[in-house]
């Protein structure tokens, strides 16, 4: 297909429509950063992301961006295959408003500033994690919360761990308040209302918590949008998946009750639960060994919860194993509340201070992005380009088919 360019703010744009309102210019040279223009929903397209297949220029929104089966063949010219080869090449919504905030990079080199807001069980545990294990790319964490007692708690024991002679080894803990919270590059949302105690009789543990964690969220995506705040926000409280596209909303959401654009940008937040249920899943698979395809070909995708659905193995998929392992990963919190606790550490350490980690460090790791409309948990990663999600070769019909029923039913709930 013709490509057409043009210049936008020192920026390379490029689309498959001829005469759009913007300064033409000539064919740039091989090996040069470029954005794709894409069309798309200005409330719930994707903003930008890294593209890793052809068709993805004209499919960028839906599942089947996960699936190159799926996606149309498209042929590029020599700039544009070699930018998508040197993974430099970015797709950029551009029916969103405000959508030249996308071009810039969300990431800059160097470490980053972490502040985590709510420093209860899960917050309190996801810090040691931080700060034991992310001295290379955390240059200090800034902890919140509604107690002044726990922040000053965890300030004094946090900042008494250290190596015998490397006592610049761990990144800094400080306490901060709401005026400062979003003063860095990663914002770490914990803070949780409601959690129902060991021995509710409630099945659906995460979901009860949406109404009161909702209305938290909200308040605090009005702040990420009052201080233009340009990092990530991670949504780590229960619901996770919901949470994430409520900041996204209501951070989005003028005093009117419109919606303009002037908030986080979709790809600025991202959930994180899938991490533990990731991690449950290999803990099942090493100890059944029906289930052990899992632990070198297996994957998981969708919501933390209900909806979760768990690939025995993406080349060798079996619909009956694969069911299996989702049931008994959904339901391990349970066990967890059966044995007389609550469920925190795991998901702190899984889906919280490991895959912060990776995420900052540009790793591949399990997280919700936003796919379809929805926050959905895919194996993911962070690059220069944008968010890229993995590409398989083909999904097979039925897993596919349980994807598209976890999106509808994270539609359902928002």
């Amino acid at each position: 297909m013709k490509t057409f360019y043009y210049s936008v703010h020192g920026h390379t744009l490029c689309s498959f429509q001829h005469a759009l309102p913007f300064p033409a210019m000539e064919r740039p040279a091989a090996n040069f950063p470029l954005s794709f223009l894409v069309e798309g929903d200005p409330v719930l397209g994707r903003g930008s992301f890294r593209v890793n297949h052809p068709g993805q220029l004209l499919s960028p929104h839906g599942l089947e961006v996960l699936d190159a089966s799926r996606l149309p063949d498209v042929t590029l010219d020599a700039p544009l295959a070699q930018a998508l080869e040197h993974g430099q090449l970015t797709a950029v919504n551009y029916s969103r408003p405000q959508w030249e905030a996308c071009l810039p990079a969300l990431f800059k080199p160097g470490k980053k500033r972490v502040n985590i807001l709510a420093i209860g069980d899960v917050g309190s545990t996801l810090l040691m994690g931080l700060k034991l294990l992310g001295g290379d790319v955390i240059s200090s964490i800034g902890i919140c919360d509604l107690s002044p007692q726990t922040t000053a708690r965890w300030e004094f024991e946090m900042e008494q761990i250290s190596l015998p002679w490397d006592y610049d080894a761990f990144p800094a803990v400080e306490i901060v308040d709401t005026d400062h919270l979003f003063d860095c590059d990663l914002f770490v949302f914990v803070a949780s209302k409601g959690i129902p105690p060991v021995g509710s009789k409630i099945q659906d543990v995460r979901m009860a918590q949406l109404e009161q964690n909702a209305a938290i969220v909200r308040h605090y995506a009005k702040l990420a949008r009052d201080a233009r705040f340009d990092g990530l926000w991670a949504a780590v409280s229960d619901p996770v998946d919901p949470l994430a596209k409520t900041a996204y909303l209501a951070s989005n959401t003028n005093q009117q009750g419109v919606f303009d654009g002037n908030g986080l940008r979709p790809e600025q937040i991202q959930g994180f639960g899938l991490g533990v249920m990731n991690a449950r899943a290999a803990y099942f698979a090493k100890r059944d060994e029906r289930f052990s395809s899992f632990l070198s070909e297996g994957r998981t995708f969708g919501p933390h919860g209900k909806g979760l659905f768990v690939a025995n193995s993406v080349e060798h998929y079996s619909e009956p194993l694969s069911q299996e392992l989702t049931g008994l990963t959904v339901t391990a919190n349970l066990k967890m509340r059966e044995i007389g606790f609550k469920p925190y550490v795991a998901p702190a350490l899984s889906s919280g201070a490991l895959s912060l980690l990776s995420a900052l460090r540009g790793q591949w790791h399990c997280g919700s992005v936003f796919l379809d409309g929805i926050y959905m948990g895919v194996k993911n990663r962070y690059t220069p380009a944008g968010v890229e999600t993995e590409l398989l070769p083909h999904i097979p019909d039925p897993l596919f088919a349980h994807l598209q029923e976890a999106a509808a039913e994270l539609n359902s709930i928002l």
